[in-house]
């Protein structure tokens, strides 16, 4: 059995075992349990005695069983081969582990992250006598049509390059260069590992000032999420969660997605495994998976792994970025990583805090979250981490402490809204509930590209959806008809505003996605009637003819029928609107 023995087993509690006749053990040391060489992880040491969690089913272990240290934390294998894989919490490959042990995972089966067979293309980027520091470039690798694989030194790693193959094919195991440092030769292959609870080091940290574009209306144009960025969506069961995730996942502008389905029902991911590699990138036109990294851990799979799932994910998502990626994790959910902290916490019997959940959730959501970043990397390049974390409070209760301590380190909230869900609007985000604190940050980006006043434009919009809920409270006593015109129509353009613009329809080849360029226009026709005819009711039109005017059937249509390709219908759009309104006028000047 591969490493030494530290201790016996002392007492079994789930997945939480005591160790006793501790000799050399280290904290968050990797060990095999027993002889069927279960998994786990070193959480607690206290003299001779030590505390470990298993990431597999420890039934058949006994008192007396030996446990195994290997002598390094639990750490992640990084190199070609991570792209359009799929893993269980621990960096298992699946579908490997179908091979081995059928359709349901043996104890004790350990498999590699990646494939040590396949050759990869290699490509040397550096010479000998090249001076390498910890995480530079020193090869490339095309991992996949969409995806070049830089190789990267060792973060922790520094010295003079004595030699390195020519190009050709090679595995990940496969020595491929040689490193002189202080401590004697270093042989480099194509991969190198990393502990999954460490942040990978960087130079320096950037401010988050270019938004992540989604196509969604919704998210972009209201609450926009800054690439490197950390946003929250909360919501109950059916509001929309998984769905707003793929809809990102597919039409964001990240280079990699790293989508982590943690504690999920395991229909739920079937349907994500079944669904993803049939998801064609708009971009491309081939498979979505060659940009994708799937991280399954269901919910009645062992709920240590559950716990080390978000880790793993977050670790593959730093090492793409230190590439000089822009990498988007999809967190689904952190609700389940929190109940499987509570469950740890408890059969190791810790003090429990507010609803049982441990003392320290707080730190550990606040330690996630903050991995995210837009980062100037060790290689020199410039790459990102934007976390997208799905919160499930029971009963869509957002007093919950889940969601409560993550609105506290995310500075951007989706709340989905269950009326809006049950009424089929989807993206289910309610305006009044969700926040963003990039606006002002992403505002000048936004200006540049379009040329027009995004950042006056949204909050006037804003201001109306505001005016709207406190006259909603009046329509609920007295009905609308005893609202004056000038109020009648506010509700009027809201509700334009929200059927023509923040409703989306995924099915529809023009509306399922929006260019920044085709939210802004229809944000400026939706104003435009907004302003031209609130003018118009104070010179006496009605709002039966504003309502009753053909352009507006058109504009409420307009997401619908106006590609993204060609937005010059939007222009005659607000040319036909200005002319109806001017004529409206002029009858009732004269």
């Amino acid at each position: 059995m591969e490493g030494r023995i530290i201790g016996q087993v002392k007492r079994v509690n789930g997945p939480v075992i005591e160790i006793k006749g501790i000799t050399d053990a280290m904290m968050r040391e990797l060990v095999r349990v027993g002889p069927q060489e279960l998994t786990g992880e070193v959480v607690k040491l206290s003299g001779t005695e030590a505390v470990v969690q298993v990431y597999e089913d420890t039934t058949g272990v006994a008192p007396g069983d030996e446990v195994f240290g290997i002598g390094r934390p639990l750490s992640v294998e990084l190199g070609p081969g991570l792209m359009g894989t799929i893993y269980d919490g621990i960096q298992r490959p699946l579908e490997e582990l179908l091979k081995v042990s059928g359709e349901y995972i043996q104890k004790g089966v350990s498999l590699p992250g990646l494939n040590s067979r396949k050759k990869w293309p290699f490509v040397p980027l550096a010479k000998p006598g090249d001076r390498l520091t910890g995480g530079m470039i020193w090869g490339r690798v095309q991992e996949t049509a969409r995806v070049t694989h830089r190789i990267l030194l060792h973060p922790e790693l520094s010295g003079t390059l004595e030699t390195i193959q020519e190009a050709g094919e090679y595995t990940v195991e496969e020595t491929l260069a040689t490193l002189r440092t202080p401590l004697g030769l270093q042989p480099l292959t194509l991969r190198h590992f990393w502990p999954i609870r460490r942040p990978r080091p960087v130079k320096a940290r950037r401010s988050l000032d270019v938004p992540l574009i989604s196509g969604q209306r919704v998210i972009d144009t209201l609450f926009p999420l800054a690439k490197g960025g950390t946003v929250a969506i909360p919501g109950g069961f059916g509001t929309g969660k998984t769905m707003t995730q793929h809809a990102i996942a597919k039409w964001c502008d990240a280079d990699i997605i790293v989508y982590i389905g943690c504690g999920e029902r395991g229909n739920e991911m079937t349907d994500v495994l079944n669904e993803f590699p049939q998801l064609i990138d708009p971009r491309t036109g081939t498979s979505l998976m060659e940009r994708t990294i799937l991280i399954a851990n269901t919910s009645n799979m062992p709920v240590s792994a559950r716990e080390a799932s978000i880790y793993t994910g977050i670790t593959l998502a730093e090492y793409y970025r230190d590439q000089g990626c822009h990498v988007a994790i999809m967190a689904d959910s952190t609700s389940r990583w929190a109940e499987a902290l509570r469950e740890l916490s408890g059969r190791m019997e810790e003090m429990p805090a507010e609803e049982g959940f441990p003392a320290y959730l707080p730190t550990r959501i606040a330690e996630f979250y903050e991995r995210a970043g837009y980062m100037d990397t060790l290689s020199g390049e410039e790459g990102s981490v934007t976390i997208i974390g799905a919160v499930s409070p029971p009963g869509g209760d957002f007093s919950e402490p889940v969601t409560q301590h993550t609105k506290r380190f995310v500075r951007c909230f989706w709340a989905l809204d269950r009326q809006l869900a049950n009424a089929r609007h989807y993206p289910a985000i309610g305006w009044l509930d969700s926040y963003s604190e990039y606006i002002a940050d992403v505002a000048p980006w936004w200006e540049e590209k379009t040329g027009r006043p995004w950042s006056r434009l949204r909050g006037e919009i804003m201001e109306l959806l505001q005016k709207e809920v406190r006259l909603q409270q009046v329509v609920k006593l007295v009905g609308p008809d005893a609202l004056p015109d000038s109020q009648r129509f506010i509700l009027e353009v809201c509700s334009l505003f929200k059927n023509a613009f923040l409703q989306q329809n995924s099915f529809d080849e023009n509306d399922r996605y929006s260019t920044i360029e085709k939210q802004v226009k229809m944000l400026e026709i939706i104003l435009a009637y907004w302003r031209r005819g609130s003018q118009a009711i104070k010179n006496g039109v009605t709002i039966v003819k504003l309502r009753r005017m053909k352009v507006i059937q058109d504009i409420a249509k307009m997401k619908l029928s106006v590609p993204n390709e060609d937005l010059s219908e939007l222009d005659k759009y607000l040319s036909r609107l200005e002319r109806a309104i001017d004529q409206m006028e002029a009858v009732y000047e004269s």
